[in-house]
């Protein structure tokens, strides 16, 4: 499963909704989300990725979640290897 199909899949059951009413354009602001429940999917999503994010104002899409999320996840691999 992609990043993407991840951050789908817990976006859909945090709201309720299918699946593929999500795309990566999708706006978090579209689908109701306000800041507190950004927090809570952060915390969701740094459970699913064994990651930590900080919380950025520029993450307006389910396409900007996936590239931070992508973003950490090689720089944690790269400190791995280069241990």
């Amino acid at each position: 499963m992609t990043t993407y199909e991840k951050i789908a899949k817990i976006l859909a059951q945090y709201r309720d909704m299918e699946v593929d009413g999500i795309s990566p354009e999708t706006k978090f602001e579209d689908l109701g989300l306000d800041s507190l429940d950004m927090v809570d999917l952060v915390m969701a999503m740094e459970d699913e990725f064994d990651i930590e994010i900080e919380v950025e104002e520029n993450l307006f899409t389910v396409g900007d979640l996936v590239k931070l999320i992508d973003d950490i996840k090689l720089q944690k691999l790269k400190e791995e290897l280069f241990q």
